[in-house]
């Protein structure tokens, strides 16, 4: 597939008192594409993140990433440090599922409001903290294709408190890839296993990638723990899960 030339901006998406800015990569050339939405680490929308919504966009999407912790620290972005790591995690623990969803649904409904993107059904892909509210989001009725990267916590806890989002698994519409490291401490095996079985308790549409070797953050090629080998064949599954949308 040969990639196409992308323009990238960043925007604010407005809602009531809220404004969210937001990493927005899109094909150069006229057509009408399919609209996915990226969601952050605890690290904010950093180079990461942006690297992701551009290499995205090439594939021929509209792509989104909106900043998740704007409502706490607006303009947030930092790297893998100790010290990074305490303060990003400081920031996920102040957030809520509710606002989360808000914020996510205002990205949709940015997109949708772009002439050149379809309508009907987006393409939503997280990683770590993002990796648990993609799971999250995969219930809003907009998103059909969710791809969710080592999200942990996803059966213990919800942001802001409450039931385990694996308890809303009943409420997912679309197809869920989910995607972990056989090395990551923070997600024991079993955990990986009740989410599975959630998703065929619910008949979701459904696949995990358990990737031997692999540790957490294993996607990201600015941390130690890059693993290229999980990376090539799980961005192979990515491309799948996303041509649905097309």
């Amino acid at each position: 597939m040969t990639e196409q030339a992308i323009i990238t901006t960043t925007v604010n998406l407005l809602q009531d008192n809220i404004q969210v800015s937001a990493y927005l990569a899109e094909p150069k050339e006229s057509g009408s594409y399919p609209g996915v939405v990226v969601l952050q680490e605890i690290f904010g929308v950093n180079i990461h993140i942006r690297e992701v919504t551009e290499r995205i966009a090439k594939l021929g999407y509209v792509v989104i990433a909106p900043a998740l912790f704007q409502r706490i620290a607006p303009g947030f972005e930092t790297g893998y440090t100790t010290e990074d790591i305490e303060t990003g995690r400081g920031y996920a623990m102040q957030t809520q599922a509710s606002e989360l969803l808000s914020d996510i649904q205002l990205a949709i409904d940015y997109l949708k409001n772009l002439p050149q993107v379809k309508k009907d059904g987006f393409g939503c892909i997280g990683f770590c903290f993002g990796g648990h509210v993609a799971y999250l989001a995969a219930t809003l009725p907009d998103i059909k294709a969710t791809a969710s990267f080592y999200g942990a916590g996803i059966t213990a806890r919800t942001p802001g408190g409450g039931a385990p989002t694996v308890t809303r698994t009943r409420e997912i519409t679309g197809t869920v890839y989910a995607f972990f490291g056989a090395e990551d401490a923070s997600i024991p095996a079993g955990q990986v296993d009740e989410i599975e079985a959630e998703l065929e308790k619910y008949k979701i549409p459904h696949r995990v990638f358990r990737y031997d070797g692999a540790d957490h953050g294993f996607f990201c090629d600015h941390r130690a723990s890059y693993n290229p080998k999980a990376v090539a064949d799980a961005w192979e599954q990515v491309k799948q899960l996303f041509s649905q949308l097309n």
